[in-house]
C-alpha cells in the first residue's frame, strides 16, 4: 500500500469510523447541532431578505450562481422574504425527515439568498461555515439510510472541511503577502481602519487591552498575528481524534483574539466551533445518567 493510500485510509478511519459510542447523549447532541445549523441558516436568510428588499436593486458583483443566472428577480415583489420562508419550511421538513432532498434544496435557496445579498461588492465570512453545515446535513440525509451513519458522516464532513478551510486561509495569507504577513504594523493599520469605521458608526471608540498593547508596541501585534497564523496552519490536525478538541478550541480562541484586537466577531462560526469543540455528548450522557439516581434517592 502506497503512502498516499495509507494516509487516505487513516484519514477515513479518523473522520468517519473512529467515533465515540452512539449513546443517547450523542444522538441528542447531534439533533441540537442540526437545529442550530438550520436555525442560523434561517436567521441569515431573513436578515438578508429584509436588507435585499430595502437596499438592493441591481447586481454589481456576481457571486456563485449569479455568474450563470440573473438573480435580480430576488430584488422585487418580496421574493427574498418568500425565499426565507421557503428555507425555514425546507429546514423543518428535513429536520423531521419528511423528505430526504429537503436540506439540499434549502442549501440552494440559502445560496441564492447569499449571492443576492452580497451582490453589491462585499462578502460575508460568518455564514460560510453554516452553509457547509447545511451541505453536510443534506448529503447525509440523501446518501445514507440510517441515522447513525448520517451522524458519523456529518461530523466527519464538518471536521474535514473546517480544518481544510482554516489551513487554506493560512496558506492564502502567505501566498498573498509572504512571510511578512504577521508584521505587527499590519495589525496597527487594520485597527486604525476599524477605528474609523467604529467612529463613523457609533461616534466613539474604546480601545481594548490587546489594542492598547499594539498601540504601545507593534511587536505585540506581531505576536498576536503569528499566533493566529500558526493556529490556522495547524487547523487540519482536527482531522485526527486525539487532537480534535484541542485544535478546535484553539480556533475558537483565535476568533476571540480577532474580536478583542479588531472588534470583529464571527458569531455563527464561533458558536458552531464551540459546539464541535467540546464533548457535549458526554455531558448530556452524564446528566441523563445522574437524573434517575437523583429521582431514586429522592
Amino acid at each position: 500500500m502506497s503512502t498516499l493510500a495509507r494516509f487516505a485510509h487513516t484519514l477515513r478511519y479518523e473522520l468517519f469510523e473512529n467515533t465515540p459510542p452512539d449513546t443517547k447523549g450523542r444522538r441528542l447532541f447531534f439533533r441540537g447541532l442540526e437545529l442550530s445549523i438550520m436555525g442560523y441558516a434561517v436567521y441569515f436568510c431573513w436578515t438578508w431578505g429584509v436588507y435585499i428588499q430595502q437596499n438592493i436593486s441591481s447586481v454589481l458583483l456576481p457571486l456563485g450562481l449569479a455568474n450563470y443566472i440573473d438573480v435580480s428577480f430576488m430584488f422585487d415583489h418580496n421574493v427574498a422574504l418568500i425565499n426565507a420562508v421557503l428555507v425555514g419550511m425546507l429546514g423543518l421538513v428535513g429536520f423531521f425527515r419528511l423528505w430526504r432532498p429537503a436540506y439540499l434544496l434549502a442549501l440552494l435557496a440559502f445560496h441564492l439568498q447569499y449571492v443576492a445579498r452580497y451582490s453589491l461588492g462585499e462578502i460575508s465570512h460568518g455564514s460560510n461555515l453554516i452553509g457547509m453545515g447545511v451541505l453536510g446535513l443534506g448529503l447525509a440525509l440523501v446518501v445514507f439510510q440510517g441515522e447513525r451513519q448520517r451522524r458519523r458522516f456529518t461530523f466527519g464532513f464538518l471536521y474535514f472541511f473546517i480544518g481544510l478551510g482554516y489551513t487554506s486561509a493560512a496558506v492564502c495569507k502567505l501566498i498573498g503577502t509572504g512571510i511578512t504577513w504577521p508584521d505587527g504594523r499590519h495589525l496597527l493599520m487594520w485597527i486604525g481602519e476599524r477605528k474609523v469605521d467604529t467612529l463613523s458608526r457609533f461616534g466613539s471608540f474604546d480601545a481594548t487591552m490587546l489594542q492598547d498593547l499594539v498601540f504601545y508596541d507593534y511587536h505585540f501585534g506581531t505576536l498576536i498575528l503569528l499566533v493566529g497564523l500558526l493556529t490556522e496552519a495547524v487547523s487540519f490536525l482536527m482531522w485526527w481524534g486525539k487532537y480534535r478538541y484541542l485544535v478546535v478550541m484553539l480556533v475558537v480562541g483565535m476568533h476571540f483574539g480577532i474580536l478583542f484586537s479588531m472588534n470583529i466577531f464571527f458569531q455563527a462560526s464561533t458558536i458552531l466551533l464551540i459546539l464541535l469543540g467540546l464533548p457535549w455528548h458526554r455531558l448530556i450522557d452524564y446528566g441523563l445518567n445522574r437524573a434517575p439516581a437523583t429521582v431514586a434517592s429522592s
